[in-house]
């Protein structure tokens, strides 16, 4: 079977990187909510939502892997690529049943003291989110004197439903490559990506160069990609070109009787009486080598 027509066809296996569309709506308590989607025209229906910088279509994806809730991930493993599969899950197979005893109450003066709290444009209101003690939770309610704080999942207690369709199988070991990058950093199309005789070069854009986001990112993106790709070297390219100064403008010449006058111009230098080729090259500037980490 050819490569194309094999990326087509067959079963997920857990650790394939897949192209995969979905929507994923959480239910419960009478309501219905959209989670994430790949499509645009699902999304533009979702009462209130903002599209702002949002980008639809296939996505990559690990079988197996994080992205989705334990339950969802191991319903993708075994799916025939090319059809679609709709599937509702129980809480406990999705963000997990809701614990009561996660459900704090803190006095006024607690949460006042709190770091996010003390900003100039802070605002307490249900549903706002504090860190407490490095739990995260939303505000469920509050009076004068007492915030009570909800610390579990935000979807916790609720079954999701979804529709998924694994498009195809990535083989391509640059395509690999981009997966990883999008699933763990993101803005894979900004990477200059290059595999050749078991050596992967990745190329940072500018923007990722003094990102911390990816300075947390690079040591999974590595490891992601040993265990995957199972190159023999990894080169991470970073190129940092020096600033060329501009010239300044030429001061005025002054003349003996203290007035200024415009510098006289350049000679321009003789042409030659014959061309060979009508003109001549500029000498190539000089770039600095790449840093390889």
């Amino acid at each position: 079977m050819s490569p194309d027509a094999s990326k087509h066809s067959g079963v997920t296996e857990t650790g394939d990187l897949v192209k995969i569309e979905y929507d994923l709506w959480a239910e419960g308590g009478g309501k219905t909510e959209l989670l994430d989607t790949t499509h645009e025209e699902v999304a533009r229906k979702e009462e209130g939502a903002d599209l702002a910088g949002r980008t639809f279509g296939p996505r990559a994806h690990q079988i197996g892997g994080e992205y989705f809730p334990a339950g969802v991930e191991n319903a993708l493993v075994g799916v025939k690529v090319g059809e679609e599969l709709q599937r509702e899950f129980a809480p406990q197979d999705a963000f997990g049943e809701r614990d009561p005893n996660l459900i704090e109450l803190f006095s006024m003066h607690e949460v006042s003291r709190l770091p996010e709290m003390r900003r100039d444009d802070a605002h307490l209101d249900l549903g706002t989110v504090l860190t407490i003690n490095g739990r995260r939770g939303r505000v469920v309610t509050l009076t004068a004197a007492r915030v009570r704080v909800d610390f579990n999942p935000p979807f916790a207690g609720k079954k999701l439903r979804g529709t998924f369709k694994v498009l195809e199988k990535i083989h391509d070991p640059v395509e690999q490559v981009r997966g990883i990058l999008e699933l763990q950093y993101g803005r894979s199309g900004e990477f200059q990506v290059e595999v050749h005789d078991k050596t992967v070069s990745l190329r940072i854009p500018d923007r990722s160069k003094f990102d911390i986001g990816w300075m947390a990112a690079k040591p999974r993106v590595i490891d992601r990609i040993r265990s995957q790709i199972k190159p023999h070297l990894i080169r991470v390219v970073e190129e940092y070109a020096t600033p060329v100064a501009e010239p300044t403008d030429a001061k005025p010449v002054e003349t003996p009787s203290g007035s200024t006058a415009e510098p006289a111009p350049a000679e321009e230098p003789a042409k030659p009486a014959h061309s060979a080729k009508g003109g001549h090259r500029a000498p190539k500037s000089a770039t600095p080598g790449p840093k390889v980490e």
